[in-house]
């Protein structure tokens, strides 16, 4: 199972918010490169980055912070969404030396073109599919679409075979500290044609334990390994068992 280390970029600092919610964040450094230094350092393979004013402008907004992160990886793959909604945001950032881009409320309000996209850059997209009580969440979690995750994901599978991965991220859950929603997760790994990457309370190693039993293709985590709740060592252990 691939474990992502999240890094969230809010003012060019990396926060942690609960819910969603802007206006409970918390910062926790002002230098993101060094923290993604750190969680490569601890064995990371793979880092996950959100640009949260991106996500809610819909324009990429923390670009020194996203140069600074990718020089810090030295290669290794570094994913980011927030703010990916046309083809020169897309080609921009591939260039830059990101290896995958998650894409959210475009692929919602135009399926047909994120399919498009996927097949112009082959394996290098992400469907991102925030969930609010099974539907959609758009605008960096700001609206509810009247979507469901899963007809969201089901729509873009039929579509193409060049997705990379869905990120599925349950807002409620979303750095609380209260574990995964396993019984939503359950029905849209059900559903998916597309290998689904976990987003969203994972807090114990009991949470990774139940992720790899489920066959979960990949997991995100976030404020549990900041607080030192998991130490990502033994979260990359658990997460080789197969």
């Amino acid at each position: 199972m691939e474990i992502w280390p999240a890094i969230d970029l809010l003012g060019g600092r990396c926060v942690r918010l609960q819910q969603g919610d802007y206006s409970r964040d918390t910062v926790f450094s002002d230098d993101p490169a060094s923290v993604a230094a750190r969680w490569f350092s601890e064995g990371a393979q793979f880092l996950h980055c959100v640009d949260l004013d991106g996500a809610k402008r819909g324009e990429l907004v923390n670009m020194p912070a996203i140069r600074s992160i990718v020089q810090a990886a030295a290669g290794k793959p570094v994913q980011l969404g927030g703010g990916v909604r046309n083809e020169e945001t897309i080609q921009r950032l591939l260039d830059m030396g990101l290896s995958r881009l998650v894409v959210g409320t475009a692929a919602l309000k135009a399926p047909d073109w994120f399919a498009e996209m996927c097949r112009k850059y082959p394996k290098q997209l992400v469907l991102g599919v925030d969930a609010r009580n099974g539907m959609v969440a758009t605008e960096g979690w700001l609206e509810t679409s009247e979507t469901s995750a899963i007809s969201l994901i089901a729509e873009v599978g039929q579509r193409t075979t060049e997705c990379a991965a869905v990120v599925y991220t349950d807002i409620a859950r979303d750095g609380m500290l209260e574990g995964p929603n396993f019984h939503e997760l359950e029905r849209v790994q059900e559903a998916s044609p597309i290998p689904v990457i976990a987003s969203g309370g994972i807090t114990t190693l009991d949470d990774i334990r139940e992720l790899v039993r489920r066959k979960t293709h990949g997991a995100i985590i976030g404020r549990s390994l900041y607080e030192g709740r998991i130490d990502l060592k033994q979260v990359l252990e658990l997460s080789s068992i197969s």
